[in-house]
């Protein structure tokens, strides 16, 4: 139930390579049962998904993973996961539909993944802001290296995150709405 002072509801996807935490971070973050669409891996995936680096990984998102999140009394965030394999990418047309932005999740053991991700993302011009996700075997970088190997420009937020935390995933939700609102305030001085 929402609280009957919310004025403002947002669309956020959360979009990422396969097995970088989108499904974790949605749960973590939402006020409600999170709805999601994970089933077991099958054979059926064995050499279509690549599973480099997340070989012990079971099971995946087919559809997409939805929670919702009050950020204050007025506005709420209704966060829409999105599946990681490119053979589910045809979904994101519609998760995309109104969404106000994206969190890119991404993983230092596989940035690679991120790569199309970010493309896509670009190519149809959501504003985005980037969350490292702190595996803990992950290797550290500096954020400039991140920013460097993913091609981003200074003006794209990266933040570190842990999806699992929810107070770290709030912050990742919170960077992208101040993100988003200093987009707003450029576009209206210019």
């Amino acid at each position: 139930m929402l609280p009957e002072t919310a004025t403002a509801a947002v669309k956020v996807v959360i979009v990422g390579g396969f097995g970088v935490g989108k499904t974790t971070l949605v749960g973590s973050v939402s006020e409600i049962k999170p709805l999601t669409t994970e089933e077991t891996m099958t054979q059926a995936g064995v050499g279509v998904d690549d599973v480099h680096g997340v070989e012990r990984k079971t099971a995946t998102t087919v559809a997409m993973d939805f929670g919702r999140i009050s950020i204050n009394e007025e506005l709420v965030l209704y966060l829409f996961g999105t599946p990681g394999q490119q053979r589910f990418w045809f979904l994101w047309r519609g998760l995309f539909e109104g969404a106000l932005g994206a969190v890119v999740l991404v993983d230092t053991r596989r940035l690679e993944v991120s790569f199309d991700v970010i493309g896509r993302l670009e190519e149809r011009r959501v504003p985005f802001v980037v969350a490292i996700n702190t595996f803990p075997d992950a290797p550290a970088y500096p954020i400039d290296e991140i920013r460097g190997a993913l091609d981003l420009p200074a003006t794209v937020p990266i933040v570190e995150c842990d999806a699992r935390v929810r107070g770290s995933s709030r912050d990742v939700l919170m960077t992208l709405m101040r993100y988003l609102q200093s987009l707003a305030a450029s576009a209206r001085a210019s």
